[in-house]
């Protein structure tokens, strides 16, 4: 039976292109929705020229009440019946309440070797540490942040004039091949780590 993948964005939309467009041919899942916070979203357009169906639910209105936020966020996602939820640069840190509600159908991608750098800057953070590599992982999504099980990471050397725009660019690259390798396997019943060089 074909899983059903709802993905999360808040801005251009570069890991929901790469994952919609791995969904095709024998892949065990199908897009059924691009959700964002933001209606200025770049993501959402590219998404609607794939044929994947749009929505938006923002943030804003609820100030700082984020439970308020997620229960219509829940509430839109249920309509769409997805199997899995795919974040892919969706800017808002989730409450326990809402992860328990799709754990062990959510997954994510960070830039940087976890447990190494969770949360932001991740790439300065690489850099100012002095490490000689940095990468990409994708987990499963718990209520603490950037710390559920890891389903596959993918390494890229530090080069000593590496800038963090310069390294984050060739993170995102393996971003893009790391993501819909792990959302197959995943969306396939298969939660093995994978490693990409």
């Amino acid at each position: 039976m074909t899983k059903r993948v709802a993905i999360l964005i808040s801005g251009g939309g570069s890991n929901m292109v790469s994952l919609v467009d791995s969904m095709a041919g024998d892949h065990p899942a199908r897009a059924c929705l691009v959700l964002s916070n933001n209606h200025d979203a770049g993501g959402l357009q590219k998404a609607a020229d794939r044929g994947v169906d749009t929505a938006v639910v923002d943030h804003r209105p609820h100030g700082d009440d984020r439970a308020t936020f997620e229960d219509v966020l829940h509430a839109r996602l249920r309509d769409a019946a997805p199997d899995i939820l795919c974040l892919a640069g969706f800017m808002r840190v989730l409450t326990e309440g809402f992860v328990s509600r799709w754990q062990g159908r959510m997954i994510n991608i960070h830039p940087s070797l976890l447990p190494k750098y969770r949360g932001l800057n991740t790439h300065a953070r690489a850099l100012e540490a002095g490490d000689t590599e940095a990468g990409c992982s994708v987990h499963e999504v718990t209520p603490a942040l950037d710390d559920g099980p890891l389903l596959g990471q993918a390494r890229v050397p530090i080069l000593p004039d590496d800038t963090p725009d310069t390294l984050a660019a060739r993170v995102l690259r393996q971003e893009h091949i790391l993501y819909p390798a792990v959302l197959r396997r995943f969306a396939a019943g298969n939660r093995a780590m994978l490693s990409l060089p």
